[in-house]
């Protein structure tokens, strides 16, 4: 028989759980158009705002400021813009700035334009540069308009939690807008939108169990919102045209409302797995070099290098064995190139790193399979680099 893979890359996809899935295939099979006033209509209406609501309940936040988006791509290119509306009032905004480590559909500057978006540095642990922070808000240019700070809550690659709510006090006191990236926090630690003093969160359905192609952009409030992206038949309150995916936001509702239950007992779960691989890891290979280590992290993430080993032979080699995990962000495209997240960390440019990262059905015995193939991965390293 052969033996079961082990599904180590939870960060760039989640597998579907089985709620998804259920209301996923129950909404599919409704007939209408959520937007019609008839019997069918309303009734696929009715799974939309149940979404909306599980969705609001997992960031702590009022159901009438979510926006369904495509993803959280989408999400991201919708709130990153220089045009915004207080209630009827225009509100412009004259900068961005970003950390070094955030995702390429953050850091990109979704539709500022390239000279009005600034990257702000991080320490060696990963975390932003609060002191370049104050300068640049300091620095900011009001005549421009407002200030703009996109900082993720949870690296995707290091698993590193960012110091949002001191972000937050810098943002405020300089009147700024304050956009967090979620994607990866939520579900894996409690997230409250209010508490973070958050303008603006994002998050995505397929990291939590959801189905792909569904997001959302979760505001603290109805007033403050950006110029919409994709206009026409005004779904959405106006902010997002387009009719709805029923299907795929029962799915994501769903997924939200299993993540949040699950809470009191996931981090503490998949924390106690990690340790346990990192301990056997440093066993096997004490020269093993596990990033994020020194601050804090989210349970489910180990992104390491191995002196010698490049992340796409460690990608490969780990998948012959039956092992699948990633090499950094899997948003490039299948490309294994340099970590951005490990140049502004200050660390060689030239380490291969690798990502593992897990879910709430990752076991100990997969824990221990791994730590296993891992001793002989970096043992057969270690032959190569002697024979070289």
């Amino acid at each position: 028989m052969a033996t079961a893979r082990i599904y180590m890359d939870w960060n760039a996809t989640a597998p579907i759980s089985d709620a998804a899935r259920d209301a996923f295939l129950s909404a599919f099979d409704l007939t209408g158009n959520g937007s019609s006033v008839h019997a069918e209509g309303r009734r696929l209406k009715t799974v939309i705002e149940a979404a909306r609501r599980d969705v609001a309940a997992l960031c702590a936040a009022d159901a009438a400021c979510v926006t369904f988006t495509s993803g959280a791509t989408e999400a991201a290119n919708m709130v990153l813009t220089t045009e915004f509306r207080m209630g009827r009032t225009p509100l412009g905004v004259g900068r961005l700035y970003v950390s070094a480590i955030e995702h390429p559909a953050v850091r990109e500057g979704g539709r500022f334009p390239r000279d009005r978006v600034e990257e702000l540095p991080v320490t060696s642990t990963g975390t932003i540069d609060l002191d370049a922070l104050d300068h640049a808000l300091a620095a900011h240019p009001r005549d421009e308009g407002i200030a703009m700070v996109a900082v993720m809550l949870v690296n995707n690659e290091t698993g590193v939690i960012q110091p949002i709510a001191e972000v937050s006090a810098r943002v405020k006191a300089a009147g700024g807008l304050l956009v967090v990236d979620a994607v990866q926090a939520v579900g894996r630690m409690p997230v409250s939108i209010s508490d973070l003093g958050a303008d603006f969160l994002i998050v995505a359905s397929h990291k939590i169990g959801g189905p792909k192609g569904a997001g959302a952009l979760v505001a603290r409030g109805e007033v403050l919102m950006p110029r919409p992206l994709i206009h026409g038949g005004g779904q959405e309150k106006g902010h997002r045209s387009g009719t709805e995916n029923p299907a795929a936001l029962a799915g994501f509702g769903a997924a939200a409302r299993a993540a949040q239950d699950a809470l009191g007992v996931y981090p503490a779960h998949v924390t106690t797995l990690r340790d346990r691989l990192e301990a056997g890891m440093r066993v096997a290979a004490p020269d093993v070099l596990i990033h994020g280590t020194d601050t804090l992290r989210v349970g489910n993430t180990t992104f390491f290098s191995l002196p010698g080993l490049k992340a796409e032979t460690g990608q490969i080699a780990f998948d012959l064995e039956g092992v699948a995990l990633s090499a950094g962000s899997a948003c490039s495209s299948g490309k294994v190139g340099q970590s951005h997240v490990l140049m502004a960390m200050g660390q060689d440019p030239s380490l291969g790193a690798l990502r593992i990262s897990m879910g709430p059905t990752t076991t100990v015995e997969e824990i221990d399979r791994l730590i296993d193939i891992f001793a002989r991965i970096a043992g057969r390293r270690r032959s190569t680099v002697a024979a070289a």
